[in-house]
């Protein structure tokens, strides 16, 4: 069987995984562990804009506002406003820009403080979306062993975080436990972006800004190999924290096909960069969309 073969490449190559992938026209899905719980690092960005962008269409906020963001505050990011090197005015429009296509951390923060983790949460169950939780801000995500060690020894924060799960997917490091950390299934983050596509609860203009947002996404190392291409537009958001390795995404075809994608994964191997884990987590998710196209 296809699953039983891919769970077995996967587990050989040291990667607990999670997959689901369903046909956003006909509902037919196949998966591998789809309701296993993970920690969703930047995953947490998609429920963030929805809840964002609902609050926006609702008159409570207003896509204009300008806010004032100082290079210095407590959240740090690799990438845009964690570059910053002066304080700037950034409209809450341009935040989910940055927070949805660059993966910042500092302009998701940013959103948070308008609407909290609590608030975000209750957005999801209001559209009957469960099996995500939202906690923490993603200033949280900055305060895991790899900060704490020199960058030639980011590989023993790796170990750790191998070495210090529980059976019952607990953690010694709160922002890898389910329990703590903001967490989610395959098979929940598939119904969020079937949400998106087809939307029944959500307003379509909500629906439509988000997806636009996530077909923006810049992060394209891990899927988007597998399912971009000139007769497709492929469009999703990563989730990277020590040693997970998330992407979920919907890929629409010209022919009219659409098919939403999750992968979640945790890697066995210390090391930051894999970039074999990657492929195959692409590759993973390709052949599990193919078969469920050709049946």
């Amino acid at each position: 069987m296809i699953t039983q073969r891919l769970h077995t490449e996967l587990d050989q190559a040291g990667l607990h995984a999670s997959f689901l992938v369903r046909d956003l026209n006909t509902g037919h899905e196949i998966g591998i562990n789809p309701d296993t719980p993970y920690a969703t690092a930047s995953l947490v960005k998609i429920p963030l804009a929805l809840a964002t962008l609902q609050r926006i269409h609702q008159g409570e906020l207003d896509g204009a506002t300008p806010l004032h963001i100082k290079p210095d505050g407590p959240t740090l990011g690799p990438t845009g406003l964690g570059r910053f090197r002066h304080p700037a005015s950034i409209a809450i429009d341009d935040l989910l820009h940055l927070a949805m296509s660059l993966s910042d951390n500092i302009a998701a923060d940013a959103l948070f403080d308008l609407t909290p983790p609590a608030h975000v949460t209750q957005t999801l169950h209001q559209h009957h979306i469960h099996g995500i939780t939202v906690r923490h801000r993603i200033r949280d995500l900055n305060e895991t062993p790899a900060e704490r060690l020199a960058p030639d020894e980011t590989h023993l924060a790796h170990t750790l975080a191998i070495q210090a799960q529980t059976a019952g997917h607990g953690h010694r490091i709160p922002q890898l436990d389910v329990t703590l950390a903001n967490s989610g299934t395959a098979r929940a983050h598939v119904d969020l972006l079937q949400a998106l596509w087809k939307p029944t609860t959500i307003h379509p203009d909500t629906a439509a800004r988000l997806r636009a947002l996530m077909a923006d996404n810049l992060i394209r190392h891990r899927l988007a190999p597998e399912f971009d291409t000139d007769a497709s537009t492929w469009s999703s958001k990563t989730g990277t924290v020590l040693n997970h390795r998330h992407e979920v995404g919907v890929v629409e075809h010209k022919s009219g096909e659409a098919y939403a994608i999750a992968a979640l994964t945790a890697s066995q191997v210390p090391a930051r960069q894999q970039p074999a884990a990657e492929a195959l987590i692409g590759r993973a998710a390709r052949i599990l969309r193919d078969h469920l196209r050709a049946n």
